[in-house]
């Protein structure tokens, strides 16, 4: 069995504090984790983690004024983004190898890249699992190669991806969320369950309570705000939009339930999927 999850960056970092790791979150999350593939009677056999950008990625973007669809052709700017996520990205692997997870980086920056229009078939380059799912627009296309995602599952390692900054064709370079990340993952994977721990226990109405299943993006539409923190990638509606995208069923939850997802139940909000 295939899992992906995601760590949304509100959970292992500090989101109002600029590149502050949450220690104490981010080593629930190891834990559980960890716990998991120790038993794998209920584990998951494959595991892929994709985590947020946080406080780390987020407000350098924000103040370069990158986004998911306004580029940069700053080497410099672009560069500085995709090194506070290299540290995040280092804090996370060094937290699950703490504790025997046998956990590699994946940096998007180095094999993905977007492409505007319907023109460009992803074939200059692309490996087996390249995946040209719409992005930020109808006509964008993300090209995230997964064949190398593939020989580390098959080699028992867990792959670790996270948000990023892409090199976008015409726009020099976008940010990758972590959201669209485990869109593509799934899909390319052919996936038996996607997560997204978040810091909420699951998508909330305007009572604040939990929504059990979600089927389209209309129904909850107005009872999706933009995140308290500086967000440059769409918020709790944004995720929820990428993840209807996707034909396995996504499971929306809070930390507390991230063992229970890794167990195989169904915790938090239900988004998408087969009746």
């Amino acid at each position: 069995m295939t899992t992906v999850l995601k760590l949304g960056g509100s959970v292992v970092t500090r989101k109002e504090d600029p590149e502050t790791v949450d220690a104490d979150a981010l080593a629930i999350a190891a834990d559980a984790i960890a716990g998991a593939l120790g038993d794998r009677s209920d584990g998951p056999d494959r595991l892929v983690v994709v985590h947020g950008g946080g406080s780390f990625g987020h407000h350098h973007a924000d103040r370069h004024g990158v986004s998911a669809t306004a580029g940069s052709h700053d080497a410099a700017a672009l560069s500085e983004i995709h090194g506070a996520m290299g540290e995040l990205n280092d804090a996370v692997l060094d937290a699950f190898h703490e504790r025997g997870v046998n956990a590699l980086p994946v940096r998007p920056l180095s094999v993905a890249y977007r492409a505007d229009g319907t023109g460009d078939s992803g074939t200059d380059g692309a490996t087996d699992g390249d995946d040209h799912s719409g992005t930020d627009s109808e006509t964008a296309r993300l090209h995230l190669p997964t064949a190398s995602v593939e020989a580390m599952l098959a080699e028992g390692f867990v792959p670790v991806l996270h948000g990023d900054v892409v090199t976008h064709r015409g726009r020099g370079g976008t940010i990758l969320s972590g959201d669209e990340i485990v869109v593509s993952l799934a899909r390319s994977l052919d996936a038996d369950r996607l997560g997204v721990c978040s810091t909420v226990p699951g998508v909330l109405d305007a009572n604040g309570d939990v929504i059990e299943r979600i089927d389209s993006l209309s129904s909850v539409a107005e009872t999706l705000g933009a995140s308290d923190a500086t967000d440059v990638t769409g918020g709790m509606a944004g995720k929820v939009r990428a993840l209807l995208a996707v034909p396995t069923p996504a499971h929306v939850f809070g930390l507390s339930d991230l063992e229970a997802f890794l167990a195989g139940r169904a915790p938090g909000t239900v988004v998408g999927g087969p009746e």
